[in-house]
């Protein structure tokens, strides 16, 4: 953890204790995010769930919803296909990648940090949202790659 993590990490937790209070006042409502332009989430979890004013995106893996398959490729390919996934989950949530505060990224192999960044880059503009990444010993179906997100719902 660096000292320019902490805020962010304090930030978080300010609003999970905010959502928390409001839930228990009955002031949230948890909404379920659905669309068919993502892949469909396979078991006990959702796409996405609307509350508070925001959406929170679960992983996404670069999986084609057409084909239901990892897309085959480098960690650019990847990439790509699990920041349009988000992309697809947001909007059908009512927020796009353009109002993303969170991000949580998730490799098998950090020496394509560089690689994963650029592609990352053409989806996020300045100010770009506040990210986490760590590599993991492996992801689901072979994966190089996973994506979390929370976003401001619009």
């Amino acid at each position: 953890m660096t000292k320019r993590s902490i805020p962010v990490l304090l930030c978080l937790l300010a609003l999970f204790v905010f959502l928390g209070a409001a839930a228990q006042k009955g002031d949230i409502v948890k909404k379920q995010i659905l669309t068919d332009k993502a892949p469909k989430a396979s078991g006990p979890i959702s796409q996405g769930i609307a509350a508070g004013g925001f959406v929170f995106c679960s992983g996404q893996l670069p999986v084609d919803p057409a084909t239901g398959k990892i897309v085959p490729g480098t960690i650019e390919d990847q990439t790509r296909q699990v920041l349009k996934n988000l992309s697809a989950v947001l909007e059908a949530g009512g927020s796009s990648l353009d109002n993303v505060v969170k991000c949580t990224v998730l490799m098998t192999d950090l020496t394509e940090f560089t690689a994963m960044n650029k592609v990352y880059a053409e989806f996020f503009k300045a100010p770009c949202p506040a990210r986490a990444t760590f590599q993991v010993g492996a992801l689901a179906a072979g994966a190089k790659i996973e994506i979390e997100c929370i976003a401001i719902k619009t």
